[in-house]
């Protein structure tokens, strides 16, 4: 087939006015190519075997008449076109504008997080009297741990036994205890006294790092490793398994069920969205953060700014909104600031001319689903897509 293809004559294109270039990957993190579309009619024109500006570069000098180009924001292909076609107008993708702006967007409620807090509800303090008449004063163990039980059995056993008149030694052979150890139980009165030693809440080496613990449980680092070796230069001598242990008594507690706070994905969808698609609930906690965060309205204003620059093809606003992104506290849109301004001019004329690089993202697809059936070298691909083009 491919020889079949190779054999056809060379098709009679008409050199494009309007070129869209993008990358596409025949062994992706190694091997790239490039594809140019024609987007006047939507269809390929020509594949090159790398990604080269020098390449890009060559194959428009070839062709004076191409007037636009549309571009992804990668270096290699604004130098390219520059080069190649000085005369173009670079115009840069709206789709890969507006990605660029989410994913500031999404770093920036990341960055204002606590604010967030503001949509949980306070949990009221539990009453302190509740509490204590649920806690028994008189007994450090609670019914069904098995150390108080078995101790309470036994202590009731060796008194039932003296009560009947046995003595000490018949208490032992009876219940096969040892003398002392029946000694012990027969002497105390009530078998919360024999919850001593070990058994008691005594001082621990980890005690005056169990704040430092907590703290960072309840910011939501639950590494016990990483933990320990935290509090290890604050001067805890204790060992891993103490703080494993402490921290698996945590993580196993019951603990009072809570509202959580949206996650920054979640909030920076509404910003992003129109305003008119959220619904009420969504509405009303949006308006409740931005009150609460001063930064987090200035983000929802730019982003809607930014929206209606786009939708509309208001270009020329482009310089006025970076001026006022910079002068607010929000490092990611700085950044991506700073990176439209390298590209001003194909980012003006994205927002403002009508051609995009829709057309040749569909084509990239379509060379991947070759790339899947052929995995031979990019000459195969492009005999395929010269086929193709042709109509075959």
């Amino acid at each position: 087939m491919l020889r079949l293809v190779d054999a056809l004559p060379e098709p009679e294109v008409a050199a494009p006015r309007v070129v869209g270039v993008d990358e596409y990957a025949t062994r992706k993190g190694r091997h790239y190519g490039t594809v140019l579309v024609d987007i006047e009619t939507r269809r390929p024109v020509d594949l090159l075997p790398n990604r080269e500006a020098s390449s890009l570069a060559a194959w428009l000098a070839d062709r004076p008449g191409v007037e636009v180009v549309c571009r992804d924001r990668a270096p290699f292909f604004a130098e390219g076109a520059a080069v190649g076609a000085p005369q173009a107008v670079q115009v840069a993708d709206r789709w890969h504008l507006w990605h660029n702006l989410s994913e500031a967007a999404e770093r920036a409620v990341s960055q204002h997080r606590h604010c967030l807090r503001a949509l949980v509800p306070e949990t009221p303090e539990p009453d302190p009297a509740s509490v204590q008449e649920e806690t028994p004063s008189d007994s450090p163990w609670p019914t069904g741990h098995r150390f108080a039980d078995r101790t309470r059995a036994r202590h009731a056993a060796v008194h039932a036994l003296l009560e009947a008149g046995h003595s000490l030694r018949s208490v032992q052979r009876q219940l096969g205890m040892a003398w002392h150890t029946v000694k012990r139980f027969a002497d105390a009165s009530k078998p919360e006294d024999l919850f001593t030693g070990q058994w008691q809440d005594r001082p621990s080496v980890l005690d005056d790092y169990k704040s430092h613990l907590d703290d960072r449980w309840n910011e939501g680092f639950a590494n016990a490793w990483k933990l320990w070796e935290e509090i290890v230069p604050l001067g805890y001598k204790g060992s891993y398994q103490r703080v494993r242990a402490y921290l698996h008594k945590k993580r196993t507690s019951p603990r009072p069920v809570s509202a959580r706070p949206p996650s920054p994905r979640t909030v920076s969808g509404w910003i992003l969205r129109r305003p008119e698609t959220l619904s009420e609930p969504e509405q009303l906690q949006l308006k409740t953060i931005r009150t609460q965060c001063p930064e987090l309205d200035a983000l929802t204003r730019h982003v809607r700014s930014f929206a209606t620059m786009l939708t509309d093809r208001h270009g020329e606003r482009l310089p006025e909104w970076l001026d006022a992104v910079r002068q607010d506290d929000l490092p990611s849109l700085h950044t991506l600031a700073a990176g439209i301004d390298r590209d001003l001019n194909a980012v003006i004329a994205g927002l403002t001319l009508p051609w995009s690089s829709g057309a040749v993202e569909g084509h990239v697809n379509r060379i991947i689903m070759w790339n899947l059936i052929c995995q031979d070298h990019w000459q195969c691909q492009r005999l395929l897509a010269r086929s193709w083009w042709e109509g075959g």
